[in-house]
């Protein structure tokens, strides 16, 4: 096979990874099928607020470990593929170079053992940063059990870095893979990455990010949540990201070509961050993909909307409501918080109503000074926004 015929197969293996800030639009729109045909290209927000296309790819997808989710484990029956270092590098510059990306996401499968995999993977950064000057965008997986030396290496190239929790907790993590170790392999790591990328770091110009596999294990949002707070709180984590675990990919009695189609052929969704629709005709698949859709509102109102964990309500099973959003939740549980003045209210308060988020504060707080409002109308909210707002402001 040519490179281009690699790619086409590692991409499609590499699509379960989202920790790469996927999605012009909302974090979510990682799950519209790239529509081109180049499989290997897929659309991003970078960490700064820019957007563009980057190149996401394996370079590798025999798996030396033995995840239960994932359809590349160990001892499975299917063609493996890989691209040496060099290669990727010169096909990645040569086609940046024909078309327009801001930058690539490399991952890959454990390719006999963590270090020589991180070998590879820097040592492709490397070319790209030292032979071909490449100054753009690099996002570098960090494989589980990596050494502190390869780790360094990595940031020493990368643009960011990311290393998946998978799950929340030694108990769930355990059920997920026999032959790691959840605090030497995912714990210790995101630790020493998290104190090399503080703003007191050697490398604090590198952006971070993690994953959580949803619904591998019998794990609930609110452990997730509860993780992920932390993370943002004491790991300097930049973003989380939560991937739905569709039936059967992990399952061992599913032959393994089966199990990378059933990969390939996902149902795909593109729901708006806090709308109510998924396009999905499976309820098995439609169940948790809302699931996921949740947790992603959840992790906003936690970075973006001065949210606390505390502040989030969960059903008694410890999930959250998959009929309502959790702000929403979170304002009828607080009618004595409200109506908030739109002439007085702080932008922390406004944030608080439904309907209302980061640009709609900032516009609401900034148009009160040289405009006189008399009614919501004056706000020029879109009608969908007003209709949420309406019953929690006041003139």
């Amino acid at each position: 096979m040519d490179t281009q015929e690699k790619l086409d197969i590692l991409s499609a293996d590499a699509q379960y990874d989202l920790s790469c800030a996927c999605g012009t639009k909302n974090p979510l729109e990682h799950r519209k099928r790239n529509a081109t045909g180049d499989g290997w290209l897929y659309p991003m927000s970078t960490a700064s607020g820019g957007s563009g296309i980057i190149l996401k790819t394996l370079l590798g997808n025999r798996c030396a470990n033995d995840c239960k989710y994932c359809p590349l484990r160990a001892q499975q029956d299917f063609h493996p593929v890989a691209l040496s270092p060099y290669e990727m590098a010169s096909f990645f510059f040569e086609f940046q170079l024909k078309r327009p990306l801001i930058g690539i996401f490399l991952s890959s499968a454990v390719m006999g053992n963590a270090d020589k995999t991180m070998d590879m993977l820097v040592a492709t950064a490397e070319i790209l940063r030292k032979h071909y000057r490449y100054k753009g965008y690099i996002h570098l997986k960090i494989i589980p059990g990596a050494s502190r030396a390869s780790i360094d290496a990595a940031l020493c190239y990368a643009s960011a870095v990311s290393l998946n929790i998978e799950a929340p907790g030694v108990k769930h993590f355990s059920k997920l893979t026999d032959r790691k170790d959840y605090q030497k392999d995912i714990i210790d790591p995101l630790v020493y990455i998290g104190k090399q990328t503080s703003k007191n770091g050697r490398y604090k110009r590198v952006h971070t990010s993690s994953q959580f596999i949803v619904g591998a294990s019998d794990e609930v949002d609110k452990e997730i949540l509860f993780y992920g707070s932390r993370m943002y709180s004491e790991l300097n984590m930049g973003r989380l990201y939560f991937s739905a675990y569709q039936s059967g990919l992990g399952d061992p009695s599913i032959p393994g070509e089966q199990r990378r189609e059933t990969l390939v052929q996902q149902p795909w969704v593109q729901p708006s961050l806090f709308g109510e629709e998924l396009q999905v005709t499976n309820e098995v698949a439609k169940e948790s993909l809302i699931r996921e859709h949740r947790l992603y509102q959840a992790d906003w109102l936690l970075r973006k909307y001065s949210f606390s964990y505390e502040d989030l309500i969960f059903e008694k099973s410890g999930n959250l409501s998959m009929e309502k959003d959790p702000k929403l939740v979170w304002a009828e549980h607080h009618q004595d918080y409200f109506p908030i003045s739109v002439k007085q209210g702080t932008k922390e308060q406004l944030l608080r109503v439904p309907g209302i988020g980061p640009a709609f504060a900032d516009r609401i707080v900034a148009g009160r000074k040289h405009a006189v409002l008399s009614n919501l109308e004056d706000l020029h909210l879109p009608s969908h926004c007003l209709q949420k707002a309406e019953g929690y402001l006041h003139i």
